[in-house]
């Protein structure tokens, strides 16, 4: 299945660096190319395509029985355990996570607002509850800060900002685009951890002023903010660690791919039934 595999996907990665990467040669090739398949053959040839397609669509993140899902979503017709003998036999296989390192959080002074979430909390619907976090990227130019809000009930990013600096105008301009896009009900729980631009009096006052209860997780207890860090996790492993960004400019642009054309729309989530936030919202009727 291999040579099944070059042949679907030659055009994209070049002959010979596929039969360098999958340990065969090119006579041995073009040997099998020239060989009648049996209708048995034809037919896996084709889902491989297919299957190489989807792979690269989902940034090589999906394992088999995502891929599968996409697939029969696609309207072609599949078996799982037949998706899964296919990816072996050519050699396919989600990218493997990293370990993923947080960021360093300065202390500050300031009282830490009071934990709303209790463990494992569900979000009743949706803008009930947002989850905010920051992380970093590193790029040739410097580092790109980025900050993201996500709406705990569809896991959705509905607020996100980038800046070359970690400070209270990245988590605001994160902020902003959310209450922009989803004018949320006074009482929704904004949670984040205890950093210092989270606890700062300008980014309080913004969340009183929209009605939004601040909520922060306690002192070392990172997994208590789990469905932000997850998320960073995700981007590090599917996008940021596979890319070596030139300029600030060029990572903007990636994130912004990524989170808002593939991450809400069509990333397929485990929790969510394995459809995207977005398809989630709609069969919601919350979109």
């Amino acid at each position: 299945m291999r040579y099944a595999f070059i042949r679907s996907n030659e055009e994209h990665f070049g002959l010979a660096r596929m039969c360098e990467v999958f340990g065969v040669s090119r006579s041995g090739y073009y040997e099998w190319r020239n060989r009648a398949p049996s209708a048995r053959a034809a037919r896996d040839e084709v889902l491989i395509g297919h299957i190489g397609r989807v792979h690269r669509g989902s940034h090589e993140a999906y394992g088999a029985k995502k891929t599968w899902v996409e697939l029969n979503a696609q309207g072609i017709s599949c078996g799982k355990h037949r998706v899964a003998r296919l990816r072996r036999s050519a050699g396919i296989e989600a990218r493997r996570k990293r370990h993923f390192r947080r960021q360093e959080r300065h202390r500050h002074t300031a009282p830490a607002a009071p934990n709303l979430l209790r463990p494992s909390v569900q979000a009743p619907g949706r803008d009930r509850i947002w989850v905010g976090d920051t992380t970093f990227i590193q790029t040739r130019a410097g580092f790109v800060y980025l900050a993201v809000l996500l709406d705990l009930y569809a896991r959705r990013v509905v607020g996100w900002a980038v800046g070359q600096r970690h400070d209270l105008q990245l988590v605001l301009g994160a902020l902003h685009m959310a209450l922009r896009q989803r004018q949320p009900a006074a009482g929704l729980i904004h949670h984040s951890d205890q950093g210092s631009i989270y606890a700062a009096k300008l980014y309080r006052e913004a969340l009183q002023l929209h009605g939004l209860r601040a909520s922060m997780t306690s002192r070392g207890a990172p997994r208590e903010n789990a469905a932000a860090e997850s998320f960073f996790s995700t981007l590090k492993n599917e996008l940021v660690h596979h890319c070596s960004f030139v300029t600030r400019d060029s990572a903007v642009k990636a994130l912004s791919e990524y989170i808002e054309l593939f991450y809400n729309r069509r990333r397929r989530h485990q929790a969510l039934g394995y459809v995207s936030p977005v398809d989630f919202e709609v069969r919601n009727g919350v979109s």
